[in-house]
């Protein structure tokens, strides 16, 4: 009952006041109302993937299906590529930018909306580890659940296809297939069960959602009118950071 507990927190803690948002921004004429019901009916739609995955999650959590599967799927993979590749979605987002896509968003509310994600998907994430303790299949700690890398991948995914939906769709959905790599990667390498990287990549998907659902109530924006300045991201093998680039 614990972990269900610890869930039901954290999907309360992240929608409960995105809902209440919803209903403080509304007016007192009919209209507005209106507006509100709908913007919450819209929000609880985009939900019904992740509510989905988290009760799979509970459901497979330490079954005998899990623990029959992970052998399974396990490949003794000693690559750390899963490291990149929960990036490569919002990398892609920059890419698309500077190459000319045309995009939902500013690069300055993308890299704001992508910040909010990630880290408040890190912030759910590691508080579920901490307080869950479900031994990793490798029995190298008891910080399984959820996936962390996984949780990161969605949530970059979504940032990708909320910025392209409308525009390139074979790129917005691209990022999800980076986000699957890395969570089957996880599993490869023997460091995650199903369970954990389900609820990754719940947990990664409805936090940007939110945060995209809601980006109205934090529209500041220094740099509206640079459209030549691109913000991107620089990763290698001991860091990851962000460089600007200027494009002609």
């Amino acid at each position: 009952m614990s972990i269900l507990r610890s869930i039901l927190f954290s999907f309360i803690f992240i929608s409960y006041p995105a809902l209440c948002f919803g209903q403080l921004t509304a007016g007192v004429d009919s209209i507005s109302n209106n507006n509100s019901n709908t913007q919450q009916t819209s929000l609880l739609k985009k939900m019904i993937l992740p509510a989905a995955l988290t009760g799979s999650a509970i459901l497979i959590n330490k079954s005998k299906f899990e623990q029959d599967l992970q052998p399974k799927i396990y490949r003794n993979l000693t690559t750390n590529i899963d490291n990149y590749t929960r990036y490569a979605p919002l990398a892609g987002v920059f890419i698309a930018d500077c190459i000319g896509i045309e995009a939902e968003n500013h690069w300055f509310d993308q890299t704001k909306n992508a910040t909010f994600s990630l880290l408040l998907t890190q912030f759910i994430t590691k508080g579920l580890k901490a307080n869950i303790d479900k031994e990793r299949p490798d029995s190298t700690d008891y910080r399984a659940f959820p996936s962390g890398h996984t949780s990161t991948a969605f949530a970059s995914a979504t940032v990708l296809y909320e910025e392209f939906k409308n525009t390139a769709p074979f790129l917005a959905y691209s990022g999800y297939a980076f986000a699957l790599a890395t969570g089957y990667l996880r599993m490869a390498q023997n460091k995650h069960w199903l369970s954990d990287v389900l609820m990754g990549a719940a947990i990664g998907t409805a936090v940007t959602k939110i945060i995209y659902h809601f980006d109205y109530l934090f529209n500041w924006n220094p740099f509206k009118q640079s459209e030549k300045l691109v913000l991107s991201p620089k990763l290698d093998h001991d860091s990851a950071g962000f460089y600007f680039v200027l494009v002609f």
